[in-house]
This record gives structure tokens, C-alpha cells and sequence, in this order.
């Protein structure tokens, strides 16, 4: 097994491949935070009853831990009785759902959370508290402002990534600043990997954000390659298979016993109805009936042997392998210029061609930022 390298003999984010090729425009995002509006739809209606609060909060600068963190200090109840879904980005207009374990007396506590960054938009009481995970999608409205570039290779790359998905890459915000996270992989994993005890039974929270990033490098190097390979959006022998939207998976039954790739298959992936799969590595359970095998397995092995001592550390921790859909619908994805380009200059001639207004809906666990890294180079204000 190879040893745990340093984070500067990782591979950095805008390494990945491009499904589009790397694009020649730029944008600027975020320049004001209504440029980035974001708002979480639960999978689930709150039962109306029990020892939980469900709260939704419209946020405006400011991240989901420190809104936890207030909740826990305006309710008076530790941290651990307060939780969320999802996380959402600090810059940016963003309504998400928590709960908190309050008693309906002492629900008016609730009310000092308000300020000009936070506001309350609904209460309902449920009987179980929000678990991560527990939204089904979150719809964006995007400003993109002083886009440079052609519109019509703007609007190309829409229409592509509207027809055929957006690579589901994990965004940067995955990784910590600079890449952080993984910067503190290598030492974890070599400390976990000769048995360091005191590492095992201490700071588990953190440890697991840290093989969290771990295993988002490791699929996003696997989905790279099969976008270099020009098969990501294909089926290919032994690919494990994910239902658009609900994480569920499912293989051919039998594929050694001559069941072949169907039209009516082939129509679903077109459709953006399934998708192929990526390995989010740990321990392979014997009942896991979703391994990889074949032409699929062959690629993921020979991409995650170069990293044997990352997956290693992932098993050793304990973490039970998982897949991950390799691409993602942008449902509902519509897009409008704000400004006419005058007459006398072609749209595909452009330099200076306005700003973008973009509204989609992403399943979650799906990143923005994924998709705007197809679309355009991201510019600071």
C-alpha cells in the first residue's frame, strides 16, 4: 500500500475534467447577496405534534452553524437538541429548516432570534427532529452579473447541461478553505492506519468531516475520468445504477446470465431518469448488492488504487461504502438577460454581454457551483 502523501501531491479542483471544456466566459457571483437566493423544500410536511419545533428561517449572511448555534443560545437548550438538514452558503439570501427540542411553553424564546440577518417564516411541531438529509431539493435563483463572453456559448452550455446533466462533482465547499480538509487527511489517515487510540476515541465530529472530504476526492477523481473517457453520462458493463432524485439504487439482475442494456434503459438515461455511478469508498458489506463490477469496476479501481492508502484509512475508520449518482438533473432550469445587446454587435462576438438571471431546482446533495464551473469562470467583484 502506498503511503499517505502531502495535500500539495493531491490533485486540485480545477484539475477535474470539464464535461463542456473549460469555458472562456466569466461572471461575477455573489456580488450582492440577492444575487445568491437559495430555499430548501423539506421531503416530508412537519406532523403539526410532538416535543420538536420545526422553524423556517430566511438567512442573509450568515452560515447554518452560527444560526444553530443561535437557536441553541435564544432557546436555552444544549446544541445537540438543535438541528438541520442541509447546510447552506453564508453569502446569499437562503431559507432552510431547523428544529429544536423546546417544550410549547417556552416557544416564545424563539422569537429573539430575529434580526436584521434572520428572519422566521413558519413554526410547525413534529414529533421526530430534522435529520440530516431530510429536504428533497433547493431551488436557486442566481444573479450572474457583468458576464463577458459570448452569449451564444452561454446559452449552448444552458441548453447541454439542461439535456444532458451536470457533472455531480463535490464543490470546494467540500474541502475547507484552500483545501483544509484535506490538507489534515494524510496525517489522520497515517494515525488511524498504525492504530493510534487516542484518534480513534476522540473528536469524532471532526474526523468525520475530514473522511467526508476524503471520499469526496475520491469519487470526484472517479467521475473525472469517465468525463475524460467521454462515458459519464453512459452505461457501461457492470455500472450500478441510481434513480434520479432518490439516491435509490439497482443493477441488472443478471448480467453474467446474458441480460442485455434494454431501449427502454437506454431512453431513461437519455431522459435524465437514471444515472451511472460513482464509489463513495469504506467498508463492502457481503449484502451490499450494489458493487460495481466489469468495465465500470475496472476504471474504479485502477483510479482509486493510486489513492490505496486513502481508501485504507476510510476502512480502517470504520465508514461503510455508499454510491453516489455520477451526474445530476437541473430541473426547471430556465435563464434570462437582463440587458439587449445592441444590433450592430452579434451576440456570439460579445465581449460585454450583461448579467444572467438562472433559476433551477437541485436534488440535494447536488452543488451550484457544479454547475456554474461548466458554464463560466467565476471573476471577483
Amino acid at each position: 500500500m502506498s503511503e499517505p502523501r502531502a495535500t500539495n501531491d493531491l490533485l486540485p479542483l480545477d484539475s477535474l475534467a470539464y464535461a463542456l471544456g473549460k469555458p472562456q466566459g466569466s461572471a461575477i457571483i455573489k456580488q450582492e447577496f440577492s444575487d445568491f437566493r437559495v430555499d430548501e423544500e423539506l421531503a416530508f410536511a412537519p406532523s403539526g405534534e410532538g416535543d420538536h419545533v420545526f422553524i423556517q428561517i430566511q438567512k442573509t449572511d450568515a452560515s447554518t452553524i452560527e444560526v444553530a448555534k443561535r437557536l441553541s443560545d435564544v432557546a436555552a437548550v444544549r446544541q445537540a437538541d438543535v438541528s438541520y438538514s442541509g447546510m447552506k452558503d453564508r453569502r446569499g439570501e437562503t431559507s432552510q429548516w431547523f428544529s429544536v427540542k423546546l417544550p410549547p411553553e417556552k416557544e416564545p424564546r424563539l422569537a429573539a432570534l430575529e434580526d436584521e440577518k434572520l428572519a422566521i417564516i413558519a413554526m410547525h411541531r413534529n414529533s421526530r427532529k430534522l435529520k440530516i438529509g431530510s429536504h428533497a431539493r433547493n431551488r436557486f435563483q442566481l444573479k450572474l452579473r457583468g458576464c463577458e463572453g459570448s452569449r451564444d456559448d452561454f446559452e449552448r452550455r444552458l441548453e447541454a447541461l439542461r439535456d444532458g446533466g451536470v457533472p455531480n462533482y463535490f464543490g470546494a465547499q467540500r474541502f475547507g478553505a484552500q483545501m483544509s480538509n484535506l490538507r489534515q487527511v494524510s496525517v489522520l489517515m497515517r494515525q488511524v492506519l498504525e492504530g493510534d487510540k487516542a484518534v480513534q476515541q476522540g473528536g469524532r465530529f471532526r474526523r468525520g468531516m475530514l473522511y467526508s472530504a476524503a471520499r469526496s476526492y475520491l469519487f470526484n477523481q472517479v467521475l473525472s475520468e469517465r468525463i475524460s473517457a467521454g462515458n459519464w453520462q453512459s452505461y457501461l458493463r457492470g455500472d450500478v445504477l441510481s434513480l434520479d432524485g432518490s439516491g435509490r439504487c439497482f443493477k441488472l439482475a443478471d448480467e453474467e446470465a446474458g441480460e442485455e442494456w434494454t431501449d427502454e434503459l437506454q431512453q431513461r438515461i437519455e431522459t435524465l431518469d437514471i444515472h451511472t455511478t460513482g464509489p463513495l469508498p469504506g467498508i463492502i458489506s457481503a449484502k451490499d448488492k450494489y458493487v460495481s463490477s466489469g468495465e465500470a469496476a475496472d476504471i474504479e479501481k485502477r483510479v482509486l488504487t493510486e489513492l490505496d492508502w486513502m481508501v485504507a484509512g476510510l476502512e480502517a475508520f470504520g465508514l461503510q461504502a455508499s454510491r453516489r449518482a455520477l451526474r445530476f438533473a437541473a430541473a426547471e432550469l430556465t435563464w434570462q438577460w437582463e440587458q439587449e445587446i445592441p444590433a450592430r454587435i452579434s451576440s456570439s462576438d460579445a465581449e460585454a454581454c450583461g448579467n444572467l438571471n438562472l433559476a433551477f431546482t437541485l436534488p440535494r446533495g447536488a452543488y451550484a457551483t457544479s454547475l456554474l464551473r461548466e458554464l463560466c469562470q467565476l471573476r471577483e467583484s
